[in-house]
């Protein structure tokens, strides 16, 4: 069977199966923009939003447990005391700035938790404020109260820019644009593809890299958290000095999954007088008290 398109002269005919795919696959791609949003991060910057902040949250709570349980029975969480503390607090005062600026925030359940691994450098932030960081950034880079405040600011800024949730985006998107091709083709074996959000939400928040725009924007935000919380904003230069060095001599987790915008010391460091005013106004900082 053939169906004939209204045009001019001379008149063309296309295969019905050739004509029926194609409406399929506009079909679909008018429903993925019906459901496609965007959303404006905090630094002014669109992002393409499928997966909306409250969906990654949930999704992001459920994989942080599913994430940490085992590691919980193996005794592997919080286990040096000291070191917890240390990160609680430096984290407290950070969050307390971020809920300042961004009063949302406040409904989040924070959490931060130490994972014992002396071989992994490495932190991450899950979206709604999920947070860990491992032993071995801790040990290996050695860093001061300023520079590892810069981790932690950088990885809330994650959280507050919602880059889980735009990850998440951006992954289905690709996976969805394959299954729409698919569609279109009798038989495609990813018709029936599904996506599982809490295995997602960890996939990008802990194992796949960051885009370049979204380290910019987390460094961006981070330096400035940082040093309303009391931090001293040089420190983001020198903490990655100091990332880089134990990179040179060993693969660093935290290197690969956090790439350099370029130029990065530098950018950093020309940040810094900037938010020199913020680092030392006089008062209390105050400290997120953390549920559990």
């Amino acid at each position: 069977m053939t169906v004939k398109l209204f045009s001019s002269n001379p008149v063309y005919f296309l295969p019905y199966s050739c004509y029926y795919s194609g409406m399929r696959l506009l079909l679909f791609i008018l429903l993925l923009a019906s459901l496609c949003s965007c959303a404006t991060s905090p630094t002014g910057r669109s992002q393409l939003m499928l997966v909306s902040p409250e969906q990654a949250i949930s999704a992001s709570r459920q994989a942080y447990v599913q994430t940490l349980q085992p590691l919980a029975k193996e005794g592997r969480i919080d286990s040096d005391p000291q070191m917890a503390s240390r990160v609680r607090h430096i984290t407290g005062r950070i969050i307390a700035q971020a809920i300042a600026i961004y009063p949302h925030t406040q409904r989040w359940d924070w959490s931060v938790k130490v994972i014992d691994d002396p071989k992994m450098v490495n932190a991450w932030c899950m979206a709604g404020g999920k947070m860990a960081v491992y032993s071995g950034l801790l040990n290996k880079v050695n860093p001061t109260d300023d520079e590892l405040a810069q981790v932690l600011a950088h990885e809330v800024s994650h959280a507050l820019a919602n880059h889980t949730a735009e990850r998440m985006s951006v992954a289905m998107a690709s996976q969805l644009g394959v299954m729409g091709i698919g569609m279109a083709t009798a038989g495609s074996k990813y018709g029936g593809a599904a996506l599982s959000g809490s295995a997602l939400a960890a996939a990008v928040a802990i194992q796949l890299p960051n885009s370049r725009t979204s380290e910019s924007e987390a460094d961006l935000i981070g330096i400035e958290l940082a040093a309303r919380a009391g931090y001293n904003p040089y420190a983001a230069a020198t903490l990655w000095q100091k990332m880089e060095r134990v990179g040179s001599k060993a693969p660093v987790e935290f290197l690969s999954t956090h790439p350099s915008p370029g130029n990065r010391q530098a950018t950093l460091r020309n940040l810094a007088p900037r938010y020199m005013g913020l680092y030392k106004q006089p008062g209390y900082r105050p400290v997120y008290q953390f549920r559990q």
